[in-house]
């Protein structure tokens, strides 16, 4: 299994990849890890690697988190990002991580054009947590103008990867929307409900969802547009860290006994629930895998995007996308 890691994208460069790589490689005796990145500076880094276990392909550019994608992916061709997107298209790795620029990442997968059968528009997934489990959130940030066809396949696919990667055996797929009536929202929202409704998928779907319903448990997939979807899983994000805070200052500090064992219960609850903890969001509906990771990743995100990565290639993922693709209808609307 090879799984190419875009060494020097993210906030903090190559240092927390490197270390993601060599933890990722100890957990996982049939990894191989491809960094690309500037061959000059890995080669000094990669000292305490397993030999024959990574290789490194050099890819002198970067793009930085505040260029511009189209522009960025144009005028830095050998870039980390672009090259990785090479190697899996000529099938020379299996997957790819990254926590470069988001924009860059989904436009050099765009560029390849290497999509699934039945896929136009590939869709980021994010797993958060619910009071019984996980629910996939999707798009969260590839797509932020979908069409109704584009949500119904987001319904496929993040069905499939409850089922393949979280173990859901019949996963219940809802629409988000700002009401739980199939009349609720604006003509995107219905005209996706209507055809949810009417698509092989009518089993699996329970209607509109709002906001509140996403950490309840009560579906196990949350289809939305790429805007939305980004919106509220920094919302989510930025929630946590204000609850966690907040706990801190004014359960914790004030004790006066067992505080250590109140602070260490939060630690625990914290990395628990940190977005490092699933190492990053697939790109779902390419031919291959893609796992982008959060711009901040640090050496366990890392670690934890890499064995995501080869665990969709085990489960076979992309396959069992692909059977559910073939028994949805061709609308017009696809492109």
């Amino acid at each position: 299994m090879r799984i190419a890691l875009d060494a020097t994208g993210g906030d903090y460069g190559w240092k927390p990849s490197v270390a993601g790589a060599a933890a990722a490689l100890a957990a996982a005796p049939d990894l191989t890890v491809v960094l690309v990145g500037d061959r000059a500076v890995l080669e000094l880094a990669v000292a305490d690697l397993p030999a024959g276990r990574f290789e490194i392909v050099h890819a002198p550019d970067v793009i930085g988190m505040d260029d511009k994608p189209v522009e960025a992916l144009r005028k830095k061709p050998d870039n980390s990002i672009s090259k990785c997107w090479q190697l899996l298209a000529t099938k020379q790795v299996d997957g790819l991580v990254s926590a470069g620029n988001t924009g860059a990442v989904v436009g050099a997968g765009l560029f390849t054009r290497r999509f699934l059968k039945g896929i136009r528009k590939p869709g980021i997934a994010a797993v958060l947590p619910t009071y019984t489990g996980k629910v996939v959130l999707l798009d969260v940030g590839a797509n932020v103008h979908p069409k109704p066809s584009h949500l119904l396949r987001y319904g496929v696919m993040g069905a499939a990867f409850a089922e393949r990667m979280l173990g859901v055996a019949s996963p219940r797929i809802g629409l988000l929307n700002v009401g739980a009536e199939d009349s609720k929202g604006h003509d995107l929202a219905q005209e996706a409900n209507a055809l949810f409704r009417n698509s092989p998928l009518a089993g699996k779907f329970v209607g509109n969802v709002e906001g509140r319903d996403v950490h309840s448990g009560n579906v196990d997939v949350i289809v939305t547009d790429g805007f939305s979807g980004n919106v509220l899983l920094k919302y989510a994000e930025g929630l946590t860290e204000f609850l966690l805070k907040t706990v801190q200052q004014e359960v914790i500090l004030p004790l006066t006994t067992e505080r250590m064992t109140a602070a260490q219960s939060l630690k625990q609850i914290a990395l628990k629930y940190h977005p490092s903890a699933s190492g990053g969001a697939p790109l779902l509906g390419v031919d291959g895998v893609c796992i982008k990771c959060h711009g901040a990743a640090d050496e366990r995100a890392i670690a934890n995007a890499l064995t995501v990565a080869a665990q969709n290639v085990r489960v076979k993922l992309n396959e069992r996308i692909v059977e559910e693709l073939a028994t949805l209808p061709t609308v017009s609307d696809e492109e």
